[in-house]
């Protein structure tokens, strides 16, 4: 079964994951806006979700962390029903 490696940072609105994106891009460290702005308990964990199976996670999120989103890279905003996440997916063993 596929496991990947990742961290994510969720929130509330849209509108937000787009800034925290964006400061990324400009340079801010993923960890450090997960841990300030993350309403998930990984949040404290700098967004960390460790390792997991596919199908662990609810469909939408699974879908970024098993697609070609670039190991590294952070996903666009993804909606779920607990918010918006930004998706950083740092292993996949297939």
């Amino acid at each position: 079964m596929p496991t990947a490696v990742a961290s994510h940072i969720l929130v509330s609105t849209e509108e937000q994951a787009l800034e925290l994106k964006q400061q990324i891009a400009d340079g801010a460290a993923f960890a450090d806006l997960a841990k300030e702005h993350s309403s998930c308990p990984s949040g404290k964990e700098g967004g960390s979700l460790g390792q997991f199976n596919q199908g662990a996670m609810v469909p939408e999120f699974d879908a970024v962390i098993f697609s070609d989103l670039p190991l590294g890279e952070v996903s666009d905003p993804i909606k779920t029903q607990f918010g918006y996440h930004l998706i950083e997916v740092q292993q996949r063993m297939m």
